[in-house]
């Protein structure tokens, strides 16, 4: 499979437009689970994976009280409902 197949156009940059860290990461992300869902994989296990990758990935230059904080982040957050901690009510 080449890679224009599994990048939506609607997710290709423009000349007049660079895209930010976020749309790149979406990309790839959304390539990934279609690719994984298309192998009988399922979503569950190509996430468990990349976030192993991007933890491996923070190592590389961070320590692990980094790391771990900034999972921790994550997790205090990930309700879609709530507030994150540092806004106010």
């Amino acid at each position: 499979m080449n890679d224009k197949a599994m990048v939506s156009s609607s997710a290709e940059p423009t000349r007049n437009h660079k895209m930010s860290a976020s749309e790149i990461a979406r990309r790839h992300f959304d390539a990934a689970v279609t690719e994984a869902e298309a192998a009988g994989l399922g979503h569950d296990s190509i996430c468990r994976s990349l976030l192993g990758l991007v933890v491996s990935k923070y190592l590389t230059t961070r320590d692990v009280a980094d790391v771990r904080s900034e999972l921790q982040f994550v997790a205090d957050n990930c309700d879609p409902d709530g507030d994150f901690i540092f806004m106010r009510p």
